[in-house]
């Protein structure tokens, strides 16, 4: 597999747990959230890419979307966390600290000098 496949999916199966956190620290309408992962991230995520991943998310009801019509120019659609949402968020962030630890781990010991090979 090309290495910017691997990123691209290492990056994918990320994104869930980042809108999940960003969405987490109170309610965010789609350009909001792309623009919040770019700065804080540098995760350029595409309207084509957030939207569909937001309406699946909320289908599966971590997240709960509201018009809001008196903002701005147009209605923006604001998601916020569901139960469900503050949850799964909780089971995620434990099972991605605890995979990355492994995989820390694993580059720990294949960089350490002298290395038993097996």
């Amino acid at each position: 597999m090309p290495l910017d496949t691997w990123q691209e999916q290492l990056r994918r199966g990320g994104l869930d747990l980042a809108i999940l956190l960003t969405v987490s620290a109170g309610p965010r309408y789609g350009l909001s959230l792309i623009q919040h992962l770019e700065d804080f991230t540098d995760l350029v995520v595409t309207e084509g890419t957030i939207y569909p991943i937001l309406g699946r998310l909320t289908r599966e009801g971590l997240l709960e979307a509201t018009w809001v019509e008196d903002e701005a120019p147009h209605p923006r659609k604001y998601y916020r966390l569901t139960k469900l949402g503050l949850k799964r968020l909780a089971d995620m962030k434990a099972d991605w600290r605890a995979f990355t630890e492994k995989i820390g781990r694993l580059i720990d010991a294949a960089e350490r000098p002298g290395r038993a090979a097996q």
